[in-house]
């Protein structure tokens, strides 16, 4: 079974792509909605987020104190990356427990640190949906209701588009002039096929 990964930048449309994908009827596992769920069900994920960062990363009901972890990692990459070394192993197990289920031709995972994580190399072909940063801006804006420079900050801490075009073996273009259903449908077909880029 081909593994898909499917990344983009924030804004990008990366998550509209996987709708459609799945309307297609391929199965779609979100890394990052279970990164957020293995945060707040997994037990040993938990602990060892508490040893790192300190009890006040939960609330009281369990959920993750969102703002306190933000502050914590946001402007600091060592931080970011030791929260990043603890959740990503978990999100890789949910992964393969994920995909022992499937049996489509192929199946996607999308997540918006795919290369940043490593997981691109444990996939078989990797796309990248790309958008103009002032789309991604403009959609960031109306969706998280927050301001063009909060919206900056976070483009800023991803790999850009141009370093990510260079791990990837396809683009799909989100840019609101070309189509972008034709372009998943091509794709698609080409997947269903096993027409993989050498």
């Amino acid at each position: 079974m081909l593994k898909v990964g499917i990344t983009g930048g924030i804004g990008s449309g990366k998550t509209t792509v996987c709708k459609i994908f799945e309307l297609l009827g391929i199965p779609v596992f979100y890394a990052d909605q279970a990164a957020k769920e293995l945060m707040q069900y997994d037990d040993a994920l938990q602990l060892k987020l508490v040893e790192k960062f300190g009890p006040d990363i939960y609330l009281p009901n369990r959920t993750i104190n969102r703002t306190y972890l933000a502050n914590i990692v946001f402007n600091d990459e060592k931080q970011l990356a030791a929260l990043n070394a603890i959740v990503h192993p978990a999100v890789f197990s949910a992964f393969d427990k994920w995909l022992s289920k499937q049996s489509a031709k192929y199946v996607v995972k999308e997540a918006a640190l795919l290369f940043e994580s490593g997981s691109h190399q444990l996939c078989d072909v990797n796309v990248l949906v790309q958008a103009p940063e002032e789309i991604r801006i403009k959609r960031v804006m109306k969706r998280d209701q927050i301001t063009k420079e909060q919206v900056l900050g976070r483009i800023a801490q991803q790999m850009s588009d141009e370093e990510k075009s260079k791990l990837a073996d396809y683009v799909l273009m989100n840019d609101e002039t070309k189509p972008l259903i034709p372009q998943i449908l091509n794709l698609h077909q080409k997947l269903l096929a096993g027409d993989l880029p050498k």
